[in-house]
């Protein structure tokens, strides 16, 4: 074997030792940067390169420029030798075996992209552009177009950046660490979008771990594979500018919000079953959205997940669209379309917990990284999965700069973050001696809490025209209030109390109801103690529930008057609205990921009645601000009848400063009552402006006629009206 030249004065090239090549070719050695790459001797330079299955290797310039022969110091691919370079400078290598040749660009000779600020930041836990930084970036870097590739492993022996771009072999692109900050970075030259890879990590022992998914990749492949996939930014030019104007401008308690809860993969499919792209759902989705006047969107998690029965809800990867539906600029595209024609996109988000997946974030670099070592707190019964440790500065910036990347990047109008509750309870779903106390003796998270405020604050703070979603389930306080007044800073909280006191309500025969009349009267008490949405989500028509339209009491033409009666007294009820996909035509099957909704439904009458009337409530509770301008306020509403419990029977006043005042009159029982005495607030002729016994609804078609006239009488102003059967009217005074 040819050994390498020394320099005339007999000074050494820092001959690279029999333990440094054997690390090398075995891909252990912790530095191959000191090792590898181009470096600047006493009196000139050195290259040194591993390139496997190489014979010869001539280094050259990025021109093309021959600067050097380089020595084999072992035949398994490891070169050595003098360069002629005027400075420190990337070069490329042509490889030869044989009559084959190959060209590479050394990634060992570019230094570093990260810099000691992101190190810096990213140690503080303040790094608010992390998504920027971290994962795969395409980049130009001294000259080279390629991949930048960043990940947080900071108790790893060693980290590469494998794929299909150097067969998947973990000594080609060991990464260098950044001792600050606990980062490993390489820029791989010449690496295109679209290839697949991942992480080889040797923990703390040595020992190699599973090859792990990039934390922060931008795409992923289709499972079952589970890889990461280099992408280009997106390439999407946003048309939304008014649309984000407005909800920046505006105060969203005093907006209309109806939000259509929708599971992309099921909400249709095509003729073969297969689930729809992006492109597809856009051009039926938005549509039907627009026509049924719907505000807004709210998706079950479209992040990368592996397992379609968890709805998303078991996240592998929080910054990547999943590939189920096609490219992430697929889902751009939609928002884009969506926010053209005024409708928001909410994203469900899950920052509670992360599935154990090998390839996920469980035991990233060996130790209890992105979650807590000890299970009473970092691990989550309900769900077997692990939970984020949101005592730890690093994940809270994982997590918060998530919640900032689906503003930006996507656009985004809002995040539903999904089971708060178990987050803000260290005894949540856990027996006596399963859970460990806070410091001050209690079971309250308070690293939890304090996640959420400072997410909160960060999302509103950079993009005020978002709003985050609480789904909270216990009386927690301050949930939807400003974090400077002690709350938790959430725009809205769901109200999941209205959810169950009026399905328990609803699904007793009518002749009982008299007896529970205090379960729709029990939520006006704390109706506006938090910015409240009132929730029919996809939790009530799952696991055995059945369907909304299967809950009602009585035969089949009662469910459906009780299902229409009910939508309407939660839209004239104070919150905004959400519906998931399906209950709007009163499917009668309990939901399934697995198959389409029940589209054939709708050319029956009752089906297409029931669609009918959630349209024209959209549209009715949008156009009247007395329904919706003071929906989290008090002064918004008065109670007309609240104690006739021997009729079942509610009614109340919704109101905004200088609009009409809207009545809002359910009689929950199957009985016609005619001459039935109402108090108003005005005198003259009140319209019927909406009764879902309608016959064009699929009622009976009783009613008052189209109006009502309300007098003086008896010391104060009554009207005499008519109440249709299983039904909710609402009445505007014509003046």
């Amino acid at each position: 074997m040819k050994k390498p030249k020394r320099p005339a004065d007999g000074t050494s090239l820092r001959d690279i030792s029999a333990g440094d090549i054997a690390a090398i070719l075995a891909g252990t050695h912790s530095d191959p940067f000191a090792v590898l790459g181009v470096h600047r001797m006493d009196d000139g330079f050195v290259a040194r390169c591993f390139i496997l299955g190489a014979e010869a290797v001539t280094a050259t310039a990025l021109d093309g420029t021959v600067i050097g022969e380089l020595d084999c110091l072992d035949p398994a691919g490891f070169f050595s030798g003098e360069v002629k370079l005027s400075k420190q400078q990337p070069v490329r290598y042509r490889a030869r075996r044989g009559d084959a040749e190959w060209a590479i660009t050394d990634p060992y000779s570019f230094g570093p992209v990260l810099g000691p600020m992101d190190d810096y930041f990213a140690r503080q836990g303040t790094h608010l552009r992390l998504f920027d930084k971290m994962g795969a970036h395409p980049l130009k870097h001294e000259g080279v177009q390629g991949f930048h590739f960043a990940v947080w492993a900071p108790n790893a022996q060693r980290v590469s950046v494998v794929g299909d771009f150097n067969g998947w072999d973990g000594r080609r692109h060991v990464m260098r660490f950044r001792s600050d900050s606990g980062i490993w970075e390489i820029f791989a030259p010449d690496v295109p979008a679209g290839v697949a890879y991942k992480f080889e990590i040797r923990g703390q022992d040595g020992v190699l771990l599973p090859l792990k998914a990039d934390p922060f990749a931008r795409r992923s492949e289709l499972r079952p594979k589970t890889a990461s996939v280099t992408a280009n930014g997106l390439n999407q030019v946003w048309e939304d500018a008014a649309h984000r104007e407005h909800w920046a401008s505006v105060d969203q308690r005093r907006q209309p919000i109806s939000i259509y809860e929708v599971h992309a993969g099921s909400w249709q499919r095509r003729d073969d079953g297969s689930m729809l792209s992006w492109d597809e759902l856009a051009s039926r989705l938005i549509p039907y959205c627009v026509d049924m006047g719907f505000t807004h969107i709210e998706f079950l998690p479209i992040t990368e997940h592996p397992y379609d029965p968890s709805w998303g809800y078991q996240t592998t990867g929080l910054y990547a669209p999943t590939a189920r539906f096609g490219e992430p600029e697929g889902f751009a595209r939609f928002v884009n379309g969506c926010h053209k024609v005024g409708i928001g996109i909410i994203l469900d988000w899950v920052p509670a917990h992360f599935p154990t997946d090998e390839h996920g974030l469980r035991w990233f670099d060996g130790t209890a990284l992105y979650e807590h070592e000890d299970p009473r707190k970092g691990f989550h019964p309900d769900w077997n999965t692990a939970i984020y440790n949101f005592g730890r500065t690093e994940v809270l910036s994982y997590l918060e700069n998530n919640a900032l990347f689906w503003a930006e990047k996507y656009h985004l109008d809002g995040l539903r973050v999904d089971a708060v509750a178990s987050m803000l309870y260290l005894d949540y779903s856990r027996k006596h001696g399963e859970w460990i106390p806070n410091e001050y003796g209690g079971n309250e998270n308070l690293e939890a809490v304090r996640f959420l405020q400072s997410m909160n604050t960060r999302v509103y703070g950079a993009h005020p025209g978002v709003m985050t979603i609480a789904e909270e389930s216990t009386s927690w306080p301050k949930v939807s209030q400003p974090v400077h007044e002690g709350g938790l800073g959430f725009g809205f909280k769901w109200n999941m109390g209205f959810m169950h006191d009026t399905l328990s309500y609803l699904s007793r025969e009518a002749v009982h109801r008299k007896y529970h009349h205090n379960e729709l009267t029990f939520g006006l008490i704390y109706a506006f103690s938090e910015n409240f949405v009132l929730p029919l989500s996809h939790d009530e028509v799952v696991h055995g529930k059945g369907s909304l339209i299967a809950k009602m009491a009585g035969d089949d033409w009662q469910k459906f008057a009780n299902l229409r009666a009910y939508y309407a007294f939660m839209w004239g009820y104070p919150g905004k609205k959400l519906l998931f996909m399906g209950q709007e035509f009163a499917q009668w099957s309990e939901w399934s990921e697995e198959r389409a909704l029940d589209w054939n439904l709708l050319q029956y009458r009752m089906h297409e009645g029931m669609r009918r009337l959630v349209r024209d409530l959209n549209f009715t509770y949008r156009s009247k601000p007395a329904l919706h301008a003071r929906d989290c306020e008090g002064d918004g509403f008065e109670w007309l009848i609240v104690d006739d419990f021997e009729n079942s029977v509610f009614a109340w006043l919704r109101k905004a400063p200088g609009e009409k005042p809207v009545a809002v009159i359910t009689n929950f029982t199957p009985v016609y009552r005619e001459n039935y005495t109402l108090r108003l607030p005005v005198e003259g002729r009140w319209r019927e402006i909406l009764n879902t016994d309608a016959d064009i609804y699929g009622g009976s078609g009783k009613g008052n006629g189209g109006r009502v006239q309300a007098v003086s009488a008896g010391g104060g102003i009554q009207a005499t009206i008519t109440l249709p059967p299983l039904a909710t009217i609402m009445l505007e005074p014509e003046f």
